[in-house]
């Protein structure tokens, strides 16, 4: 005979929070287009996809920095929608939140 339990069992992590709402619209895109999303700024219409540092697995450089974005480390990849993909770049993901204060470097 097991021993008896005083304190009630804690529920299911799957279990909590009751029905589910509805599907954000963001994250429902996100999914749709492999975690593409456009973004408009003063330096035009830009394409970007988040690349987790596990997905990282060559060595880029940045053109915000000029300095190597190394394997294993988490950036971002973005390029013109209407073109070849010729333009694609993949940047720190700091120097893409800061480049509207700062010009490319070459």
């Amino acid at each position: 005979m097991s021993p008896r339990r005083n304190s009630p069992r804690r529920q299911s992590s799957r279990g909590r929070g009751g029905p589910p709402g509805p599907p954000d619209e963001d994250a429902l895109m996100l999914r749709i287009t492999g975690g593409q999303r456009r973004e408009n700024g003063p330096d035009g219409e830009w394409v970007t996809r988040r690349i987790p540092g596990a997905s990282a697995t060559k060595v880029y450089r940045c053109p915000g920095c000029v300095q190597e974005i190394p394997v294993g480390m988490a950036h971002v990849v973005a390029w013109r929608p209407y073109g070849d993909g010729g333009d694609r770049r993949h940047w720190h993901s700091s120097c893409w939140d800061r480049r509207y204060r700062r010009s490319p470097r070459h």
